[in-house]
């Protein structure tokens, strides 16, 4: 089976563009046909598969890159793998903690502003990271 690269877009979801880099990279190294267009075999739509849904969660190219190259060694260890995959892992609860703590600062002083027509406002003071008294100092 030889597709053409809007083909394996289709079948993939990614985008012309994105192949293309992933071949500039050295992740696929699709065939040429004697007009240089390129030509996709059957196993290069499944890596071109496999990296889409890699990306999709987040994984770095590097970390595709690896995992690539361990799906494709049939005496990979999982261990391996694993590594790869819990090291994303702790970097995306880091990202969740990261982003627990903004809400709740963000809902903190949310609360703490009034909302209406005065010009104080704990939002700014907390976004400026001292009380507000530079504004009135500003306008004098």
């Amino acid at each position: 089976m030889n597709l053409n690269i809007g083909d394996v877009a289709k079948q993939t979801g990614l985008r012309a563009k994105t192949i293309r880099y992933y071949e500039d990279i050295g992740l696929v190294k699709p065939l040429r046909d004697t007009n240089d267009y390129r030509v996709f075999r059957e196993s290069d739509l499944h890596k071109l598969t496999f990296l889409s849904r890699t990306r999709a969660r987040g994984f770095t190219i590097d970390d595709c890159r690896a995992l690539l190259a361990l799906y494709e060694d049939e005496s990979r260890a999982s261990a391996d793998v694993k590594a790869i995959a819990r090291k994303h892992l702790d970097e995306i609860e880091a990202k969740v903690k990261g982003l627990q703590a903004l809400h709740a600062t963000l809902t903190h002083l949310a609360e703490e502003c009034a909302g209406d027509h005065r010009p104080d406002c704990p939002i700014l003071e907390g976004l400026s990271g001292a009380e507000c008294h530079w504004r009135s100092a500003s306008l004098a």
